[in-house]
């Protein structure tokens, strides 16, 4: 392991402390232009996500009404009733993004992928870089805010469901992530600048609370601070 990031695992709480734990739990509330470009009802409902730590799996509720919960894996998506029953599931589901683009409508089981994939990837970070990267290597800084941010930038196996193959992290003067750029390839491959603050300590790991994330100008890596696509703020996280 490179090391940048064996000391950005570390600041976040170290890797022995991670692999004790299995799931982690939070409230979660969303929003952003994607719901709007993407024909999905923007509800800002407070939910659920409940997710494995070290296998891509996320459940999230409740989904669509009352009574309801989605499930996720790079294999299966669907929506489940409360006595079980499967209402709707989609298995290979990345397939069905095929020839979409930024304003191609979505249903409910694309909603699921996205958001499930988005939500497992932004909490398992940093520590997911060295269990499912298959090459990570440092790059170019970015400068924000005064603050040097040191980068990496990951390279995943087509198998893991995220936004994209190639991904870059940015960590601050503390080593705590701050920025994560990547393309959303199942929507056109449309690049964007996520940005996480508010961490909290939870049992000696560190999560952030709140993400927001920017279209990014192609050329300059700079983020369109006008175009907000995706909000992400989370509480009550705790380990199960």
């Amino acid at each position: 392991m490179i090391a940048l990031l064996a000391n950005a695992i570390e600041a976040h709480g170290g890797l022995n402390r991670w692999n004790a734990r299995k799931r982690l739990t939070a409230t979660i509330a969303t929003g952003g232009d994607v719901s709007a470009l993407k024909g999905i009802e923007q509800d800002h409902l407070q939910r659920t996500v409940r997710i494995d730590l070290h296998r891509e799996q996320a459940l999230i509720e409740p989904f669509g009404k009352n009574g309801q919960h989605s499930e996720f894996s790079p294999e299966r998506v669907a929506i489940v009733a409360a006595d079980e029953r499967v209402v709707a599931e989609r298995k290979d589901p990345r397939t069905s993004f095929a020839r979409h683009d930024m304003r191609t409508h979505w249903d409910p089981l694309h909603r699921i992928y996205f958001e499930s994939c988005a939500l497992w990837t932004c909490l398992t970070t940093p520590f997911l870089l060295s269990e499912k990267a298959s090459e990570v290597h440092e790059i170019e800084p970015c400068h924000e805010g005064g603050e040097v941010w040191r980068g990496l930038r990951a390279t995943f196996s087509p198998a893991i469901a995220s936004h994209s193959i190639e991904q870059d992290f940015y960590f601050g003067p503390d080593l705590l992530i701050r920025r994560h750029d990547y393309r959303v390839e199942i929507a056109g491959n449309f690049p964007v600048a996520e940005y996480a603050s508010n961490p909290v300590n939870v049992d000696g790991i560190k999560i952030p609370t709140r993400r927001r994330t920017y279209l990014r100008d192609e050329t300059t890596l700079t983020p369109m601070l006008d175009t907000l696509m995706i909000s992400i703020d989370l509480w009550d996280l705790r380990f199960d």
